[in-house]
């Protein structure tokens, strides 16, 4: 069933944006979702930015109206053919997050919405050492996603969640410190907050 439903939603475009709405709920929207993680930052137009695993667009959407130098990178074609369709004002790369085909250095921001739970506990060490490699010295990463429940109430909630919608690798990344391994990658972490009971985590973190 979960495996069925998960297909649905990336088929579907209506059935990704209702699931994703409807789990925006508990911090305000889906907009304030898509820029929590933004929150603080000074995003000028000349900012060179990477939404990485962009998916269709949806935080892409923000960015360009900050930015005039945004790039989104994913892995799916299906996901930047929407992509370029909904935010035309961005470039794309179609690449894998744990290769980028970007030089060292090159990004001053490199964001990423509800994306890393989708990898391997290896995959995702991977992902973040090449967004080190990519980032600009000073430049900032930034990340939402979901993170263990500290109030018992969104524990069922999330587990249903997971459990239609999910793979194994959402509890990986839910059990994983992920302020540890940046900072043993080498970043300095300047935010850390946590949304919806503790369900949701925001991390920005400076090279």
């Amino acid at each position: 069933m979960a495996t069925i439903l998960r297909d649905w939603s990336y088929q579907y475009q209506w059935l990704y944006d209702g699931i994703s709405r409807i789990a925006a709920l508990s911090v305000g929207g889906e907009a304030r979702f898509r820029q929590l993680a933004l929150e603080g930052l000074s995003i000028e137009p000349e900012t060179k930015v990477l939404d990485l695993c962009c998916g269709s667009g949806q935080t892409t959407q923000f960015l360009v109206q900050r930015s005039q130098n945004v790039t989104g990178l994913d892995a799916s074609p299906l996901s930047i053919r929407r992509a370029k369709q909904n935010v035309p004002e961005a470039e794309y790369v179609e690449a894998f997050a744990e290769k980028m085909p970007f030089e060292n250095n090159s990004f001053d921001l490199i964001h990423t919405s509800a994306a890393m739970h989708e990898m391997g506990a290896e995959q995702l060490h991977q992902i973040l050492q090449e967004v080190y490699r990519v980032l600009r010295p000073g430049g900032v990463f930034t990340m939402v996603d979901f993170h263990q429940p500290t109030n018992p109430i969104f524990i069922p909630g999330l587990a249903v969640f997971f459990w239609l919608f999910e793979t194994e690798t959402a509890w990986q990344l839910i059990r994983t410190n992920l302020e540890e391994m940046l900072q043993r990658i080498g970043f300095q972490l300047q935010r850390s907050q946590l949304y919806a009971g503790g369900s949701l985590q925001v991390i920005q973190a400076r090279k």
